[in-house]
């Protein structure tokens, strides 16, 4: 099967007009055949958040919800180091489900049940919440894995920006 994708990947042709983007992306790179390898010539780390992108992708997840003046998404996003963009959502809904918590244990302490016709105002988030979430929600990542020492490796062998000098370990027969 293999083999026949390879053959018809190398016999995509287009008109100039018409072209063809192949965007692969993958967690495991070294698992990878050296077929694969050569047909994408451009091959680019995406490497965990920093904090100052962390922050971004907090207020771009964070954009549409009400937002108590208290939350400080840059402390957040220092508290965060090793999350990636789906663990910060993660962290953002874990965040979310605190206001929707507090109703719903309000009404059960009541004795009431939530009717379809009242409107139920659900408070800001708050700092507090997300802090509680970062309790709740961890980084799915290991920054001291193998599996991230694997990844560095494999970008500084074949990765696009690494040492050339690392990279010609080419073998010669001499017959």
């Amino acid at each position: 099967m293999k083999s026949e994708f390879f053959v018809h990947w190398d016999g995509l042709r287009t008109k100039e007009k018409n072209r063809v983007l192949v965007l692969a992306a993958t967690n495991r790179p070294f698992d990878l055949d050296d077929a694969v390898i050569r047909r994408l010539p451009r091959r680019l780390l995406i490497n965990l958040p920093d904090a100052p992108n962390r922050d971004k992708i907090l207020k771009i997840i964070l954009a549409a919800e009400n937002l108590s003046p208290d939350i400080d998404l840059k402390e957040m996003a220092d508290k965060t180091s090793g999350y990636s963009g789906s663990d910060l959502k993660n962290l953002c809904i874990a965040a979310a489900n605190c206001p929707i918590r507090e109703i719903l244990e309000k009404e059960k302490r009541e004795g009431g049940l939530a009717e379809s016709n009242r409107n139920v105002d659900i408070r800001p988030l708050k700092m507090e919440d997300l802090v509680h979430a970062l309790k709740e929600v961890r980084a799915s990542v290991r920054l001291d894995s193998s599996m991230i020492d694997e990844l560095l490796e494999w970008n500084e062998q074949f990765g696009e920006g690494a040492d050339a000098s690392k990279k010609d370990r080419n073998l010669s027969y001499f017959l």
